[in-house]
Parts: C-alpha cells; structure tokens; sequence
C-alpha cells in the first residue's frame, strides 16, 4: 500500500512539473508573439506616419503654388482685388451681424 502511495505521489508530482513546463512554454510564446505584434504595429506605424508626410509636403507645395498664383493676380489686377476684398468683408460683416 506504501508503494501505490509512492507512485500516485510521483504521477501527480510528473504531472505537476509538465503542468509547469506547459505554462512556461505557452509564456514564452506569449512573450514572443507581444514581440511580433509590436514591431508589425511599429512598421505600420512608420508607413503611415510617410504617407502622412508625403501628403504633407505635397499639400505645402500647392498651397505655394496657389501663393505665387494670388500674388501674380494681385500684381496683374489691383483694382480688381480691391474689390473682391470689400465683397469678402462686406459678406463677412453681413453674416456676423447677424449673430
């Protein structure tokens, strides 16, 4: 009886110690696949963030584009930027009064 006692003490200590390999196996893996899963976030990240520049830089060079337009038209046209400039304030005005 002594040594049936022995060996269910020794399956539930086997069993006990693959419990504890098994966990620890599925930590690592745990840890490894956080590992994947911040550096996929990281690269997505990095190519959004040059998209985003891209569109950036491409947006700064037509605002300049329209820049240079205005300031010839201004040069080519003064009265008639004059005007358009009283219409614009005569709106604006109109629209705050109203408030």
């Amino acid at each position: 009886m002594a040594g049936t006692t022995d060996k269910g003490s020794k399956d539930k200590q086997q069993e006990l110690e693959s419990g504890k390999e098994a966990a620890l196996a599925a930590y690592h893996s745990l840890l490894e696949a956080q590992a994947h899963f911040r550096q996929a976030a990281e690269a997505a990240g990095l190519d959004l963030k040059s998209d985003a520049v891209a569109q950036l830089l491409k947006g700064k060079d037509k605002a300049d584009e329209l820049g240079q337009d205005l300031e010839k038209y201004v040069h080519e046209k003064p009265l008639a930027t004059l005007g358009l400039a009283f219409v614009a304030a005569l709106l604006m005005a109109r629209l705050l009064s109203r408030n």
